[in-house]
């Protein structure tokens, strides 16, 4: 065959770039995630999220003030009771003190929970054969966290529409059962679990197994993806929510 005779090469598919794919992740996240698992790359989506949650907790100790946020958490724990004012007053301070911390903190840690988290998924995954790699878990994870941009930019709308004092800290845009529930009479246990109900934690499940699934394709099936991302999440807020009621 001459060279003139020879057939064309075949268009090669053009991926999806890192900000197609963040609006896809919200219209078209099946199409989206195959992309992703076919090219694991993360560095920014975890930015974006990284820059609004720090953007959120700058202008919440702006606007609310830690020692507001700490006095909140004094007033909701089941201990303020026992303590004496001069207790109480140090530990505001103190925890005004962590909370700033934390806050900026979010840098290390959340890159460090994806990173646990996507560990842990791999494992489940592995135990049913899905043949995913690190990355590809990872990217999958980093990714399903973008409905948190949204849950920051309601949660900045809602706090400057409030009073500091009426604002929530714990459950801003009360999109969780617990935010229906008060913190004083209800048992720890109950509330800590009520809490973990929440629109965005759901949404952001199902992003997650959508996610393993088109990364793995046909040797993962939808429902196994979904009990691999779902397993760990139960026995994770059973565990927090039984602590919370050993310890109240």
């Amino acid at each position: 065959m001459t060279p003139e005779s020879a057939p064309p090469p075949e268009p090669t598919e053009q991926g999806m770039g890192a900000f197609a794919r963040i609006t896809g992740v919200f219209f078209e996240p099946g199409k989206t995630f195959q992309d992703i698992g076919r090219r694991p790359t993360f560095l920014v989506p975890l930015l974006v999220i990284i820059a609004f949650t720090i953007g959120f907790t700058f202008l919440m100790g702006q606007h609310i003030g830690w020692e507001n946020i700490a006095r909140q958490g004094m007033e909701n724990s089941s201990r303020a009771a026992q303590m004496t004012p001069e207790q109480k007053a140090q530990g505001i301070a103190m925890g005004a003190k962590i909370g700033a911390f934390m806050g900026y903190a979010m840098v290390v840690i959340i890159p460090v929970m994806y990173a646990i988290m996507a560990a842990v998924l791999l494992g489940m995954t592995a135990m049913m054969s899905a043949g995913l790699r690190f990355k590809q878990v990872y990217a999958v994870v980093v990714y399903s966290g973008l409905p948190g941009i949204l849950y920051a930019i309601l949660g900045c709308v809602v706090m400057f529409l409030k009073k500091p004092e009426d604002f929530n800290v714990n459950n801003p845009l009360m999109f969780n059962i617990g935010a229906y529930l008060d913190p004083q009479t209800t048992s720890k246990f109950l509330y800590s679990l009520a809490t973990s109900m929440d629109l965005f934690t759901f949404w952001m499940i199902a992003l997650v197994a959508i996610g393993l699934k088109a990364a793995a394709g046909k040797r993962l099936s939808s429902g196994g993806a979904f009990t691999a991302v779902v397993a760990p999440w139960a026995v994770y807020v059973l565990a927090k929510s039984a602590l919370a009621g050993l310890f109240s």
